[in-house]
C-alpha cells in the first residue's frame, strides 16, 4: 500500500487473554524482579548513591530488556516529572535517547521487502549504523540513487507488531484490575486510556498512514501564512511503504539541549513550537501526540522542527469546541459559563448539576489557576487530579481526550522549566493568534502587546 491511498487498519483485538499473554506476563514479572535484585547488589556495593537511584536504574534497564512497549512507558515517565518521583523520572530520560539499535542488515531487509527493490537499486549509499534509535523504529542516513539527495529512512523493528499486541493486552487486564480495587483508576478511566493507546499504537505501526499524516501536518503548519520558523521533514511518498518512511534529513538537536539565552531566544523557540501544536490541536483536529524531546528539534538555522509522527491525536469537533471554550476563557475574557454549556452537551456533567454560571464557577476554580500560571510551575499531576476531581463530583469518568492533551502539556512543562520559566501557555496571546484572530488582535492593541514573528 502506498501512502497516497493509505487508511488506518483495524487494530487487533485488545480484550482477550490467552497462553501467550500469560507466558509474557510471567516473563515481565521475572525481568522486573531480577533487575531489582541486581539493584540490591549495586546498592550494597555503592550505598552512598542511595536506594532510589539504584532502583530507578534497574527499572529502566528492565524496560530496555522488555522491549518497545516498556520503553514507551519509560518515555512517558521521563517526560512527566510531576506524576512520578523525580529520581525515577530523571532516570527514565534514558528511554528517550539510549534505546539500543537493531542490526543494519535487518533494516535493509525490511526496506527491500517493502519497496520491492534492492538497497543498491534504491540508494547510492546506505549507512548501516543508525542516526538514532527509538522504541518502534530507527533512522538510517542514505543517498537516493535517482536524484542524489541525502535522505533518511525510518525503519520499524522486526516483530514489533506482535510484541506490542501482547503487551497492551496485559496492560488492559492490569488497568481493569486496578479499576476494580482502587477508585482513582476508576475515575481516571485507566482502561479507556489503554484502549486509546492501543488504537494509537497500531496506527503508529502503519508507516504508510504515518507518512500521510506527516505530510498533512507539514502542510497545515503554513495554513495561516505564518509559522515560517516551524517545520516538519518533507516526506517522499514514492519511497514509503507499510514499515518504512523516506524523508528529508534535518540538521539540529533536541529542544531540551537548547541553551537558555542563546542567540535564538529559547523562550521564543518554545512558544513557536507550542503555537503550532495548539493550532493543530484545536483547529486542524490532528495533532502531534508524542512531543518528547527527541521529537522536537531546534534546527541549525534556528527553526523548530516536529519529528516522528507515529503517534497522532485526533480530536473531533465536539471536543475541539470544549478546548476552544476553555482557552477562550483563560486567554480572552475569563468567562467559563460558555465552557459549562459545552461540558453539559458532551455529557461530562448532568444538566441538573447547576446553571451554566454555577458550573462555570466550578470549572474556573479547577482550570484557571493552572493554565494562568507559568508553565514551569504547571503540574501535570495537578491537572489530571483536577480532571479526576471533576469526575468524582459529577459521578462520571474523566474524558480521556483531555488526558491525552495533558500528557503533551507535560512534555512542554519540562521544556519550560529550563527554557521558558516565565512563560504561561494558557494565557499567551501569541500561541492563540490564529485560534482567536479577531479577539487576539483587539487584546494586543488594547494592552500594547507586540506579537513576535
Amino acid at each position: 500500500m502506498t501512502p497516497d491511498d493509505a487508511t488506518p487498519k483495524p487494530a487487533p483485538e485488545l480484550k482477550t487473554f490467552g497462553i501467550r499473554e500469560l507466558l509474557r506476563l510471567v516473563v515481565i514479572g521475572a525481568v522486573l524482579t531480577l533487575f531489582q535484585f541486581i539493584a540490591i547488589g549495586r546498592w550494597i556495593r555503592a550505598p552512598r548513591r542511595g536506594w532510589p537511584v539504584h532502583a530507578s536504574q534497574a527499572v529502566v534497564d528492565a524496560f530496555f530488556v522488555l522491549g518497545p512497549t516498556f520503553v514507551k512507558v519509560g518515555q512517558l515517565m521521563g517526560s512527566s516529572p510531576g506524576l512520578f518521583p523525580k529520581v525515577l523520572a530523571d532516570t527514565c530520560l534514558r528511554c528517550l535517547d539510549e534505546v539500543p539499535p537493531f542490526p543494519g542488515a535487518q533494516a535493509r531487509a525490511v526496506i527491500e521487502a517493502d519497496l520491492g527493490r534492492t538497497i543498491d537499486q534504491l540508494f547510492s549509499s546506505f549507512d548501516d549504523v543508525p542516526l538514532s534509535s527509538a522504541s518502534v523504529a530507527q533512522v538510517h542516513l542514505c543517498v537516493r540513487r535517482d536524484n542524489g539527495r541525502e535522505v533518511v529512512m525510518k525503519v520499524q523493528r522486526r516483530g514489533i507488531y506482535h510484541r506490542m499486541k501482547i503487551d497492551l493486552r496485559i496492560a488492559y487486564l492490569i488497568a481493569r484490575g486496578l479499576e476494580k480495587f482502587i477508585p482513582f483508576f476508576t475515575t481516571a478511566n485507566a482502561s479507556a486510556i489503554i484502549v486509546d493507546l492501543h488504537a494509537a499504537t497500531f496506527a503508529e505501526l502503519d508507516s504508510a498512514v504515518e507518512a500521510k499524516r506527516q505530510d498533512s501536518f507539514r502542510a497545515a503548519i503554513g495554513a495561516f501564512g505564518d509559522n515560517r520558523y516551524v517545520t516538519a521533514p518533507e516526506v517522499f511518498l514514492d519511497y514509503c511503504g507499510g514499515r518504512v518512511i523516506c524523508m528529508e534529513r534535518m540538521h539540529g538537536s533536541p529542544l531540551d539541549r537548547c541553551e537558555p539565552g542563546q542567540a535564538n531566544d529559547s523562550e521564543l523557540i518554545v512558544r513557536r513550537a507550542a503555537k503550532v501544536w495548539m493550532e493543530a490541536l484545536v483547529l486542524h483536529g490532528l495533532f502531534h501526540g508524542d512531543v518528547h524531546a527527541g521529537n522536537v528539534w531546534v534546527l541549525d538555522d534556528g527553526r523548530v522542527a516536529f519529528l516522528d509522527f507515529g503517534v497522532m491525536g485526533e480530536v473531533d469537533e465536539q471536543w475541539r469546541a470544549l478546548l476552544l471554550d476553555l482557552f477562550h476563557a483563560t486567554v480572552i475574557d475569563g468567562d467559563f459559563s460558555r465552557l459549562a454549556g459545552t461540558v453539559k452537551r458532551l455529557g461530562i456533567v448532568a444538566p441538573q448539576m447547576g446553571s451554566d454560571a454555577e458550573v462555570g464557577a466550578i470549572l474556573q476554580s479547577v482550570f484557571a489557576p493552572m493554565l494562568s500560571t507559568t508553565l514551569a510551575h504547571f503540574s501535570l499531576a495537578d491537572f489530571i487530579r483536577a480532571l479526576v476531581s471533576m469526575g468524582k463530583q459529577y459521578k462520571t469518568s474523566s474524558p480521556e481526550e483531555l488526558i491525552l492533551v495533558a500528557k503533551q502539556l507535560g512534555y512542554f512543562e519540562r521544556y519550560a522549566i529550563e527554557l521558558a520559566p516565565n512563560w504561561a501557555l494558557g494565557t499567551d496571546p501569541f500561541v492563540f493568534k490564529n485560534v482567536f484572530p479577531t479577539e487576539i488582535a483587539t487584546l494586543a492593541e488594547a494592552k500594547g502587546i507586540e506579537l513576535p514573528d
